[in-house]
This record gives structure tokens, C-alpha cells and sequence, in this order.
């Protein structure tokens, strides 16, 4: 049997295993920091409040380092970059864990795990994936790496919990910067490292020439937009769902039974969207992401809340929750080639990660002041009706033919 080789000579199914795990890792373990509040918060008597601006802090610094660990994965390759997030994240759980006092928790938490979650972290594995893999592949793989970081949203989670339970926040904490470090090995195969140029070479594209493109680029600017909103609806429906669940008086297990039906449906979205990203035009299921979140959210917030109509909307807003990845990816490497691709995306990433903060910090003003979250279902409503409409312009051009035989 024929093994098809990708880029750097490794067998394309051992790149994709090793990317999709190490994207399963990455976010699997992002993901149980919340878990940890409770017994945090009493161990240290610290505030609620207090730990979700480190966590919030982590977002930020997440969305400002990732264009520049791009550009550092472009330049040297995504491997390097995926095992320095790895001693990083290593680094700073530990320093979670034994951290006494809040500065150090806020500096650990926040700064070291911000800049680790960038280096490692699904945007620098997905340009890997994309450079490495023939065009036909990228949209199967992107959405394969998109679909391994809920897979392991949805394993690692429910693990670290029983950790917690078993042996105390501070072990599972220990555990967690442990398991970090498996992301060494799987990267091995990330080899992307742009080959040395020939003496004689004609003169590349620069990284600030390739920057300078993209701001000026109008098509960049609404993957952008895009991106933030869609970071608006993960981040109010992650931290807020559960609050919105127990506010129309139904039980707390239906709250987190939501939130792991989002995880569990994204599973086959994000899988589908990275096969449509094949078949496709991206710009149209871009726009049909957006216009279907519109849909599913206005139904919903019209619609009677009871455990049925809760998690009907879960599973579908599964589907529809990172679908996204894939055709943005996509379009980010049709419209400024695969060269920076880590740096442009990683800058489309920064939108996102704006986003996240906006939802999760407006969802809590909005529900201080009015004592309801129904203007931020709204916000959320016409948010996805703008996203459909700013992805319309989009530049999607057809793939470079490749050149014929001899």
C-alpha cells in the first residue's frame, strides 16, 4: 500500500494524527482553568472576580502575542514554536500552583499561560497543517485540528474534574503541567520550516511586506470583523450560558449539560466545515455560518426556556460553533499565500480573541444593569446578521493551477 508523503517527507496521516492531538491538548487543557475557581477561591480566599480577570488577562495577551509567535513559526517553524508553548505552559500551571499570593497567580495565570496558549495553540497547528499538506487536504485537516480541540475539550475536561476530586486542585494542577508537556513529542512531525534560500535566489516577501498587504487589504479587515464576532458568541455563551440557564429557573445540570452538548456537536461542525471548505466557495459558507447562528439565536430567544428548547439550541449552536476555523483559515491562505500565514492569521486571531473579552465582560455589564440577559441575546442577533453581511465582499480566489507534466 502507497503511503502518501506531505511536505518534509512525513506520512500525511501521522502529520494530521500528531496535529489534531497536539490541537486536543492545547485547548482540552485551556479549558479546565474554570474548573478550578471554587477550590482556588477558598483554599486562598481570594475573590471570584479576581481570578476571572487573570483567566480574562490570559485572553488578552493570547490575542496580542499570537500575530508575533506566528511570525516566529513562519520564520523557524511551527515545531519549535509548539514545544517552546509547551515548556511555557508547563511553566506557568505550575506556577498557578503553587502560587501564595494573587500578583504571582494574576502574573503566572495571565502573562506566562496568555503567551503559552499562543505558542501552542490551534492558530500556529493549523498554519503548520495548511503549509505542509497539498491544497486538496488543508480544508479536511483544518477541520480535523478544529474538531480534535473540542475532542479534547470534551475528554480532558471531565478528567481534570475527577483529578480535583480525588486528589485536591493543587495535584490536578501538577497533572495538567505534566500532561503539557506530551505536546513535545507530537510536534515533531509539525516540520514546516522554510527550506534555506539558494545564494541566487529572487528576493522573498518580507513579514512586514506581507503585514502591510494584509492592513491594506480590505478582504483581511472583514475576516477580522468576522472573527470578533465570533469570538462574542463563544465567549458570552462559555461563561454566560450557565447564568442565562439558572436565570429562567432551570437546574444547574442542565447549564453544564449545555455547555458540553456545544462541545460535543462542534465535534461533527467543525469536521463538515472543514469538508466543505473543499467543495466550497469559503466566503459563501463563511455567510451561511453567520446568517444560520442568526437564525438558531433569534429562534431561541423567542422560544419557551425549558430543558428540551436549551439543549436543542446547544446542539445546534454546536455545529455552527467553531465551524468557522476552517474557511477562514482557508481564505487567509488563498487571499496572502501560506509563506506568513501563521502571522496573518494569527492577526485575524487577535479579532477573535477582542471578541472573547467584549462577550464575556459585556454579558456581565449587560446583566448587572438590567438584571436580564435579553439585550445581549439581541447584541448577539444582530452581531451575526453584520457578520454574514461584511463576509459577502470577501476575496475568494480559485487555487493556483499547478503546472502540467512534461
Amino acid at each position: 500500500m502507497r503511503v502518501r508523503m506531505a511536505g518534509g517527507g512525513v506520512p500525511v496521516g501521522l502529520l494530521i494524527t500528531c496535529g489534531v492531538a497536539c490541537a486536543a491538548l492545547a485547548m482540552g487543557f485551556r479549558q479546565t482553568f474554570g474548573l478550578f475557581l471554587a477550590p482556588m477561591t477558598t483554599a486562598h480566599g481570594w475573590s471570584a472576580s479576581s481570578f476571572g480577570f487573570a483567566i480574562a488577562l490570559q485572553v488578552l495577551v493570547n490575542g496580542l502575542t499570537q500575530p508575533l509567535w506566528g511570525q516566529v513559526a513562519d520564520r523557524i517553524g511551527a515545531r519549535q514554536v509548539i514545544m517552546a508553548g509547551a515548556l511555557l505552559q508547563f511553566t506557568g500551571v505550575l506556577g498557578m500552583a503553587f502560587s501564595e499570593g494573587l500578583p504571582f497567580f494574576t502574573f503566572f495565570a495571565g502573562l506566562v499561560m496568555g503567551s503559552a496558549v499562543s505558542a501552542a495553540g490551534m492558530p500556529v497547528i493549523m498554519a503548520s497543517l495548511t503549509r505542509l499538506l497539498p491544497e486538496a487536504q488543508r480544508g479536511r485537516a483544518t477541520g480535523l485540528g478544529t474538531a480534535g480541540s473540542s475532542l479534547g475539550q470534551f475528554l480532558v475536561v471531565p478528567v481534570v474534574q475527577l483529578g480535583i476530586l480525588g486528589l485536591g486542585w493543587q495535584a490536578a494542577l501538577v497533572a495538567v503541567a505534566l500532561g503539557s508537556l506530551l505536546m513535545i513529542p507530537l510536534a515533531l512531525p509539525l516540520n514546516d520550516r522554510p527550506p534555506p534560500k539558494p545564494a541566487l535566489a529572487v528576493a522573498e516577501q518580507t513579514a512586514m511586506e506581507a503585514l502591510r498587504l494584509a492592513i491594506h487589504t480590505p478582504s483581511f479587515w472583514f475576516l477580522f470583523c468576522g472573527f470578533f464576532v465570533c469570538g462574542l458568541h463563544v465567549s458570552f455563551l462559555a461563561i454566560h450560558l450557565p447564568g442565562f440557564v439558572a436565570s429562567c429557573h432551570l437546574p444547574a445540570a442542565v447549564g453544564a449539560g449545555a455547555i458540553s452538548l456545544i462541545g460535543l456537536f462542534n465535534i461533527a461542525g467543525a469536521l463538515g466545515a472543514g469538508e466543505l471548505s473543499t467543495r466550497w466557495r469559503r466566503r459563501e459558507l463563511l455567510v451561511a455560518i453567520y446568517a444560520s447562528r442568526a437564525v438558531v439565536m433569534t429562534i431561541f430567544f423567542f422560544a419557551e426556556k425549558t430543558t428540551v428548547s436549551v439543549l436543542a439550541f446547544s446542539a445546534v449552536m454546536g455545529l455552527l460553533w467553531l465551524s468557522t476555523v476552517p474557511p477562514t483559515v482557508a481564505l487567509c491562505a488563498r487571499n496572502f499565500g501560506t509563506r506568513w500565514l501563521a502571522t496573518i492569521f494569527g492577526l485575524v486571531f487577535l479579532g477573535h480573541q477582542i471578541g472573547g473579552f467584549t462577550g464575556a465582560w459585556l454579558g456581565g455589564v449587560v446583566f448587572d444593569r438590567t438584571g436580564s440577559y435579553d439585550l445581549m441575546w439581541v447584541i448577539c442577533i444582530l452581531a451575526a446578521a453584520f457578520a454574514a453581511l461584511v463576509h459577502l465582499p470577501v476575496r475568494d480566489p480559485a487555487p493556483a493551477p499547478r503546472p502540467a507534466l512534461a
